[in-house]
């Protein structure tokens, strides 16, 4: 008579249930040795060293830290004293400037910055902000020795500059610069530098964003962003790969009272790369003083684009957003004559793709002078190649530089036409055409109301076009006064003057 398996023996069933588990457990183990073997990259994930167990970035931080430094740079500032009791009344500030009919005087301003040194000889990478019109510049290492700099090439364009400090005497430790492009978004980074001061101090973090273009930093507006806390004096210091290799130059920070908030943002080792080659080719051994910072010359192409958004991309048929939309080409741009057009799409540049035009601008700008990239764009869902050879801003057409005579309220400055080369040379953000204030020389009562930089549109409704317009308007301004129309800082302005 069989037995109901409530009235088998226990010791039947945990046979059974035994060899369940063992048949299990052998083929988990057997599967398990089977991915290990597969896949080698799960084996070497395991810690192989001590200081891999102790996840410590210590052997990263000994190689590199030597090689940053901390800059300490003083300017000279004017200050204007008053004791006017009008000082800081806004009503008449606007009309006269703040702290009006008062003396000037001059006043001693420190900063303090970081740096990295990137090449033997002395060359050490820092942001422009941190040395921009100093007139002395120390530079100090880790190891307690100070140097007075040299200020070799100061780029205010993507805020980076590069000193010279003298290392003939012994070995400078150096770190290595390495392509931002190895890095993804969640990689381990370091950020090394001087934060308020207090001494050289290294903070860890992951990459967050890579090429960040929405934060108006400066003119090329492509960056790095991480969460490693960067606080005011780590400007210019380096941001470090896991291979201990620079990736960026710490630059700015989004931020509410001055502290970090975890948003911090890098200029790429690319453009890193772009100002050295530059200040190495212009470094004059013969200078001895600060007065002396180069200038770096990038490729011109004369073009104005803008973003794709899900409107345009609709109304083109455009499978996403991706790209720079050409709307605009100078007559002197190398574009034309490779048959490009305005409506265009843009979407790589040397094989890579173009997000938007931040991207697109900030490729250009690391690519050399007369060198050719191959541009690959769109147009009516076709793609296309292009061979654009980058060429130096045209300095076309004549500039026309007038200084305006005669008592008028203008005389004294000087007024340029605009062309490209000029755009270039007063690194401001200006129209394309017109008039612009070039020179504002010692003292005339135009200052009290125009501004180097200042583009002039029009005068009591007559359209400025060259300088002589200015000059045939201010020899007959009468009682009735005048009406100025400029653009400055981007932004149309009105003023009324009696």
């Amino acid at each position: 008579m069989k037995r109901r398996w409530h009235e088998r023996s226990p010791f039947l069933f945990d046979l059974k249930t035994k060899h369940i588990i063992f048949v299990s457990m052998k083929y988990l183990i057997t599967l398990i040795l089977s991915i290990l073997s597969i896949n080698p990259a799960v084996a070497q994930d395991v810690p192989q060293s001590e200081v891999q167990m102790k996840l410590s970035f210590s052997p990263i931080v000994k190689t590199v830290a030597p090689s940053v430094v901390n800059i300490y740079a003083k300017r000279v500032v004017q200050n204007r004293q008053s004791f006017s009791p009008f000082l800081n009344d806004p009503f008449f500030n606007q009309f006269f400037g703040r702290g009006f009919g008062g003396m000037q005087k001059e006043r001693i301003e420190n900063s303090l910055g970081s740096g990295v040194i990137l090449e033997q000889n002395g060359f050490v990478m820092t942001n422009a902000h941190v040395v921009d019109n100093a007139q002395e510049a120390v530079v100090a290492l880790n190891d307690g020795r100070e140097f007075d700099a040299q200020i070799v090439l100061v780029d205010k364009a993507s805020d980076l500059a590069v000193l010279k400090i003298d290392g003939s005497d012994t070995r400078l430790p150096t770190a290595k610069l390495a392509p931002s492009e190895t890095l993804e978004v969640g990689d381990l980074v370091l950020a090394i530098g001087n934060p308020f001061g207090v001494g050289q101090t290294v903070t860890s973090g992951i990459v967050s964003a890579l090429a960040r273009s929405t934060m108006n930093i400066n003119d090329f507006n492509f960056f790095i962003q991480t969460d490693a806390a960067i606080n005011p004096g780590n400007s210019g210091g380096p941001l470090v790969d896991m291979d201990g290799n620079v990736v960026g130059i710490n630059t700015a920070i989004y931020s509410r009272d001055g502290g970090s908030l975890g948003i911090g943002f890098s200029v790429p080792s690319e453009m890193v790369q772009t100002v050295m080659n530059a200040a190495r080719s212009q470094y004059d051994p013969s200078q001895t003083n600060n007065t002396f910072a180069g200038k770096i010359k990038r490729p011109w192409i004369g073009l104005n684009a803008q973003m794709i958004t899900s409107d345009i991309a609709n109304s083109l048929n455009l499978e996403n957003t991706q790209g720079a939309l050409v709307t605009k080409l100078h007559p002197q741009s190398p574009l034309l004559r490779e048959g490009i057009k305005v409506g265009d799409i843009i979407t790589h540049i040397d094989g890579r793709r173009i997000k938007d035009p931040a991207e697109m601008r900030f490729r250009l700008a690391t690519t050399a002078l007369n060198e050719r990239v191959k541009m690959t764009y769109k147009r009516e869902g076709r793609e296309k190649i292009a061979e654009i050879r980058m060429i130096e801003a045209p300095d076309l057409p004549d500039r026309q530089k007038t200084q305006i005579k005669g008592k008028n309220i203008f005389q004294g400055i000087s007024l340029c036409v605009i062309n490209p080369a000029l755009q270039e040379e007063m690194s401001l953000n200006i129209p394309d055409e017109g008039v612009v204030v070039c020179g504002m020389g010692e003292r005339n009562y135009a200052r009290r109301f125009l501004r180097e930089g200042d583009v002039i549109v029009r005068m009591n409704g007559r359209e400025i076009e060259k300088p002589s317009d200015v000059q045939y308007v201010a020899d007959r301004i009468d009682s009735r006064g005048l009406e100025l129309i400029l653009i400055r800082n981007g932004r149309q302005q009105i003023l009324n003057l009696r």
